[in-house]
């Protein structure tokens, strides 16, 4: 049997880094055995879900190397891949479950489901579904209809059984049905119920494996009694860790998550944010950047972890930084230039490109040495200010003789400089840096020299050496 698996993600926001790390683990091992990754979008939440969301998601999808091999515009072999459009499936298995008296109508107000739960909790009870409207007569169910009530579906949970499964992640699962109680699987407003049409398209679209959050999996006894009910086959589960923020609460923008969007705009490669996803959660022996086609191979349901694994910034620019090195300058440039525009002369953008490199991680790092380079006004920050005050004003005058004479070459203005000030090391080279670039740290100045030019280099030379203006 060919391996299936899915993302099947809700359309009400853009994607963020939980959601990536679902797609990419789905993806990685369907491709590990050659199988198929499937695209569905549950947008049956129509007040939050847009299609804008959706083109997002599947642009974030295709950015991160995560194409799909059917779904929406791709291989339709079990259309339509939007679950707000297929209501008339839901329905006959809806009908399906009523006729065999596995379903029923429940009239209860969300008033009255809060007080039963009140008095469950106060009698040291698990709350669940009283069973209020279990067995009610179809002359009480004409009645409640007549009033203009309108009723959810209850699926009826069968009494005394065992679910039992086992997990790709966490082994052999255990739920007792009388745990559960009966549950919705259609709202009042006849929209399905995430349990009832996730699991039926699952089915539907032959999916083999579905791997998740473990928020979902006491989603999966529920799922598995429904597909029982209808004669229909279940896809192995899999539920892996959870992603927390730095302060130990699930991964939230206010914790420190980005969207797939805001990375991308932000200037990170794909390559690094799939590496750094791919170790949330799973080991690999390697260390390494590693392609998606790698990433595949040495995918292994046996290496998800168990505990939540935490968010950490630093290790992700840490894959960003391996990624950029993997890049040629040409592809460099043409990755920076991509998301910002750069005003350095076409004949200097060569020397630029060593200059900076080793210097930037995203293309706002670069603007900023751009900047620095060009500007007719450069401002020093704090440090290199106080680095300028404390150097005599001599110093910056032997610099700009040094300038001259050395016609702008790094190595002869040091040189001549070192003989002139009797200053070496540090005391030089801190003082000199600040007085050009305005920083006390960056890119080598044996390259960054060339870019600033003599004459913007001489402006800046007498701005400090004149030492009452600071």
């Amino acid at each position: 049997m060919t391996v299936k698996t899915r993302f099947a993600p809700s359309p009400t926001g853009y994607m963020h880094l939980g959601n990536a790390r679902t797609a990419l683990f789905n993806a990685l091992f369907a491709w590990q055995e050659q199988g198929v990754f499937l695209l569905r979008i549950e947008d049956t939440d129509q007040e939050r879900s847009t299609t804008e969301f959706a083109q997002q998601l599947m642009q974030d999808l295709q950015w991160l190397g995560l194409s799909w091999q059917e779904g929406p515009n791709v291989n339709e072999i079990s259309p339509p891949y939007y679950q707000a459009q297929r209501g008339e499936i839901y329905a006959r298995y809806y009908q399906q479950l009523m006729d065999n008296d596995q379903a029923y109508p429940c009239f209860c107000s969300a008033a009255e489901l809060s007080l039963s739960r009140k008095l469950q909790r106060a009698a040291g009870q698990a709350p669940r579904y009283a069973g209020t409207c279990a067995h009610l007569s179809p002359s009480e169910i004409e009645a409640k209809l007549a009033q203009g009530v309108q009723p959810t579906l209850r699926f009826r949970v069968p009494k005394n059984e065992k679910i039992i499964f086992t997990d790709m992640v966490r082994g052999e699962q255990q739920f007792m049905s009388d745990d559960i109680g009966d549950f919705i699987i259609r709202r009042a407003d006849g929209t399905p119920a995430f349990f009832f049409c996730n699991a039926i398209d699952d089915a539907l679209m032959q999916v083999t494996k579905a791997l998740r959050g473990e928020d979902h999996l006491t989603n999966t006894p529920r799922q598995l009694m429904i597909l029982s009910a209808l004669n229909l086959p279940a896809p192995q589960y899999g539920h892996f860790s959870l992603i927390l923020g730095h302060d130990g609460a699930p991964l939230s923008k206010r914790n420190g998550s980005m969207s797939i969007k805001e990375l991308r705009e932000k200037g990170w490669l794909s390559l690094a944010v799939v590496n750094y996803l791919a170790r949330l959660g799973h080991s690999y022996t390697e260390d390494t950047l590693l392609s998606l086609e790698e990433l595949a191979r040495q995918i292994n349901d046996q290496r998800l972890g168990h505990a939540p694994s935490r968010f950490d910034p630093q290790h992700l620019k840490h894959w960003q930084q391996l990624a950029l090195s993997q890049l040629d300058d040409e592809q460099w440039w043409q990755w920076l230039t991509h998301n910002i525009t750069l005003e350095i002369p076409s004949d200097l953008c060569h020397l630029f490109i060593h200059a900076v490199r080793p210097n930037v991680l995203f293309p706002e790092d670069a603007q900023q040495w751009a900047e620095m380079i060009l500007t007719e006004n450069l401002v020093w920050n704090e440090e290199a200010h106080l680095v300028i005050k404390e150097t005599d004003s001599a110093f910056f005058n032997h610099a700009l003789i040094a300038l001259h004479n050395s016609q702008g070459d790094y190595a002869k203005l040091v040189d001549e400089l070192k003989q002139t000030s009797g200053l070496k090391g540090k005391k030089l080279f801190m003082p000199l840096r600040a007085a050009l670039t305005g920083v006390t740290h960056g890119p080598e100045m044996a390259y960054l020299l060339p870019l600033i030019g003599i004459h913007r280099a001489e402006q800046r030379l007498s701005s400090a050496a004149d030492q009452d203006s600071l």
